[in-house]
């Protein structure tokens, strides 16, 4: 892996088809904490970093499906009186490098090495780091912490599938994760990928609970949907292509889980039901909170919820 390597919005527009000069203005006037930092000659990550006058600790926010690391954004504005707090696009969302499958796998094991690297050349002190990771964030950070046991001081997991329990998730989810269903599925995401960024976060929900998404952040979802020829949809199929055989390694070596676990999920949550939370929490002995009223984006639901768990998790 190439040495540590952050650059300018103008420079990467500059050199990289990825990314277009309009797009990254745009990010850029939004959040101008927006930078980009090289893993390796394949992978280059958009982040987004806000500091503390007087940091107590750092916080490492991951996103899942379809998201970016804009969703994080007001939160981090609000915990940055107290954290640094630090954000990414996995590969194949956001602006994020979009590399053919050939080169990276975008499997949970394969995103556990990003987080890996992240962690390294960002600098975080991990003795004081505290790892927010929702949907298919989660299995990485949990598969990284199985051989890298201080990899935090604390990592806060929830509305993800850490075992092999297609009855617990939604009919797509479990269509995706095999032939001859995961190809069809795929294709059918990439049709409806409109309705998706407009309704993700509100199935499941009553009128009287489902939220709008803040305007930056529908936006900068919708322009990032495709890039370099690979939409966040095939991103997705490639993850689950690799899901099954990361779930079964992790559950075979959950004894080796060291780092403190806490387990958040929406009572709601239409994806994966709270009942594989229940499950995980009970085999590692962590935990678990089910939020009532809540579905499966409680970040983007109830973030002031969110914010008080990262307060917490210091105390």
């Amino acid at each position: 892996m190439s040495k540590d390597k952050t650059v300018s919005a103008a420079s990467v527009a500059a050199t990289s088809s990825s990314h277009t000069a309009e797009a990254f203005a745009s990010t850029q006037a939004a959040q101008d904490t927006v930078d980009f930092i090289e893993i390796d000659e394949v992978l280059t990550l958009r982040r987004m970093i806000v500091r503390a006058p007087a940091p107590k600790g750092t916080v490492l926010f991951l996103h899942g499906f379809p998201e970016t690391l804009m969703v994080w954004k007001g939160i981090a504005t609000t915990l940055a009186r107290d954290y640094d707090v630090h954000a990414f696009d996995w590969p194949g969302y956001g602006q994020s490098s979009r590399p053919a499958s050939e080169r990276f796998s975008y499997a949970p094991g394969e995103y556990a090495q990003v987080l890996k690297a992240y962690i390294e050349r960002a600098g975080i002190d991990r003795s004081n780091l505290v790892i927010y990771a929702t949907d298919i964030a989660a299995l990485p950070v949990l598969l990284l912490a199985l051989d890298e046991p201080t990899i935090a001081r604390q990592i806060i997991v929830g509305d993800f599938a850490p075992f092999d329990r297609p009855q617990y998730m939604w009919e797509n989810l479990q269509n995706l994760k095999a032939e001859p269903t995961a190809s069809p599925t795929r294709a059918y995401m990439n049709r409806t990928s409109d309705e998706i960024l407009q309704n993700v976060h509100r199935r499941g929900l009553s009128p009287a609970e489902q939220f709008d998404l803040p305007i930056d952040v529908q936006q900068d979802m919708t322009r990032s949907w495709s890039l370099d020829g690979m939409t966040s949809a095939d991103a997705f199929a490639h993850y689950y292509a690799n899901f099954t055989r990361d779930q079964h390694y992790l559950e075979a070596n959950l004894t080796r889980l060291k780092t403190p676990v806490k387990v958040i999920w929406g009572e709601k949550d239409l994806y994966i039901r709270s009942e594989m939370g229940i499950e995980f929490a009970g085999k590692i002995g962590a935990k678990v909170d089910v939020l009532p009223g809540i579905g499966h984006f409680p970040h983007l639901q109830k973030p002031e919820q969110t914010v008080e768990e990262i307060y917490a998790s210091f105390r």
